[in-house]
């Protein structure tokens, strides 16, 4: 067994993957070089600064696990990899602790003025008026997020007697209430808190989650922290609301573009920076470097890899059968976060027809993977969803039928919240996913690339326009469905389009 290791990893994970393979510690690769190189190893273990793109993993001719000393996985092309049957693991758990820790280290040395007055004695200064500082005892904190890091921040929040606010679409009540922590709207943390600090992955829902609109509603003096990802708060709306007296300051740990050397931000004395340390302690680093070594191991042993981001361990002649069907869950999930709003409470899983004879546990567990996976990004996979679930105090009820009714085999998705509830039924077809239900609407629907959903009436003259504006703005109809109960009364429409489709189109739509 041969393994590369292209980043800086710690030497107690390097001494793991010796033990039982022939490692070869190559770092500063060029993209040509990686990808020459790799055409003979089983394994890649990488931080964040090597890319792995489609060129490399289609070179890697012999590669059987990508391992990521860390939790962001968004230098590599989980798409190929999982094409090519290759396992992308990471490691989510090694530097929860460091990033809480740092999170908490910013917000006091912002409130006290600490790196501000460092600065001004070691130039020979004796000026304590200059930082008079703040308690945070009895203040508000926001946290929005409340994941691994997330709630270990609130934790020690509370240990410093500070009021604790929490955004989380995904928490319920009940879990809320054990963290000690009560749970809110983004809008209401942004009224309310002294304090307001980000933990959620970075994508399409979380891009600018807090911009100008939210600065707005925030009281003057507030103090604001980013050690999550950059771009979660919005940096140009941050350097306006700074300017104009609303944020008193501002710690923040990583940045859109790093590094970040022409940001106006740096040029802010309010402004309280570190270069994306989060991580960055002995123990993290040992941490995620023993972990994704014992994991590689395990794939290229066959054994069970405990944080595989792509794919479950599944032996190889029941994954032959599940395989599609693992594709339909997360599918199903994904697009149930999609459709339903409120805090999840409760979900049903119902197998009916020949699949129910099978093993449907890791198909729940894709299930449950696409559903939450709009929350935690990458960080949750096919061992820890369930886990997640159950730690957001989230009841699952899977139940199985034998009978076979208008398919051969059919799982039903019924997912209830707070505030709303949805039924989503799919199948295989032709060994393709197929969406065929959708509340009580019928439809026939491959899940795949863009999808168009809407409520609709069913009268003349409705789908025709959005088609329209659809093709002014050349976006591609790749398929259309509509289903109805009764004629003249309410439906859905749902698109495949070959494009993303912007915030602006949907609005004209």
């Amino acid at each position: 067994m041969k393994v590369l290791v292209s980043d800086p990893l710690s030497e107690e994970g390097i001494e793991i993957l010796k033990k039982e393979a022939t490692v070869d510690l190559e770092t500063n690769l060029t993209q040509e070089e990686l990808i020459n190189k790799i055409k003979e190893y089983d394994a890649l273990v990488i931080r964040s600064g090597t890319k792995v793109t489609k060129e490399v993993i289609e070179s890697g001719k012999k590669l059987k696990i990508i391992g990521r000393a860390g939790v962001g996985v968004d230098n590599i092309d989980i798409e190929a990899a999982t094409k090519r049957g290759i396992i992308v693991a990471n490691a989510p758990e090694g530097n929860t602790i460091s990033a809480a820790e740092h999170t908490i280290a910013m917000l006091l040395s912002m409130s006290r003025n600490i790196p501000q007055a460092n600065t001004s004695l070691k130039n020979k200064e004796w000026n304590r008026k200059k930082f008079m500082g703040v308690e945070v005892c009895d203040k508000i904190l926001g946290v929005i997020g409340l994941g691994r890091v997330g709630s270990e921040v609130a934790k020690r929040a509370l240990g410093l007697e500070m009021k604790v606010l929490a955004y989380d679409p995904f928490i319920s009540e009940e879990r809320a209430k054990e963290l000690g922590v009560k749970l809110t709207t983004v809008d209401e943390i942004c009224k309310e808190a002294d304090y307001i600090t980000v933990h959620t992955p970075l994508n399409k829902d979380t891009k600018d989650l807090i911009n100008d609109n939210n600065f707005k509603l925030m009281k003057k003096g507030v103090r604001i922290i980013n050690c999550a990802r950059g771009g979660i708060i919005n940096e140009e709306a941050l350097c306006r609301a700074i300017k104009n007296g609303i944020v008193e300051g501002a710690a923040l740990d990583v940045f859109v573009q790093e590094p970040p050397l022409n940001s106006p931000l740096l040029d802010f004395d309010k402004v309280v920076v570190t270069p994306h340390l989060g991580a960055s302690t002995h123990e993290a680093q040992i941490n995620v470097a023993v972990s994704v070594a014992k994991e590689v191991l395990n794939a290229l042993k066959g054994l069970p890899v405990k944080n595989a981001i792509n794919m479950p361990y599944v032996k190889p002649e029941a994954m032959e059968v599940i395989k599609p069907y693992l594709s339909l869950a997360e599918k199903i999930g994904n697009l149930s976060a999609q459709l339903i709003n409120g805090n999840y409470e409760k979900i049903e899983i119902l197998y009916q027809g020949e699949i129910s004879e099978k093993d449907t546990k890791p198909i729940t567990i894709a299930a449950l993977k696409g559903l939450l996976s709009r929350a935690f990004g990458a960080s949750v996979n096919y061992v820890n969803a369930l886990m997640l679930a159950k730690e957001r105090k989230i009841k699952i009820i899977e139940s199985k039928s034998a009978s076979i009714g208008e398919y051969p085999s059919l799982i039903t998705f019924h997912i209830n919240s707070d505030k709303d509830s949805k039924i989503i039924s799919g199948t295989i077809v032709r060994k393709k996913p197929r969406i065929v239900q959708i509340d009580e609407y019928c439809i026939d629907v491959v899940p795949h690339g863009y999808m168009i959903y809407s409520l609709i009436k069913d009268h003349p003259n409705i789908i025709g326009p959005c088609c329209i504006i659809l093709g002014k703005e050349n976006i591609n109809i790749a398929s259309m469905q509509v289903g109805r109960i009764k004629v003249g009364g309410d439906a859905i429409m749902i698109l495949n389009v070959d494009n993303e489709v912007s915030d602006d189109i949907i609005e004209k739509i």
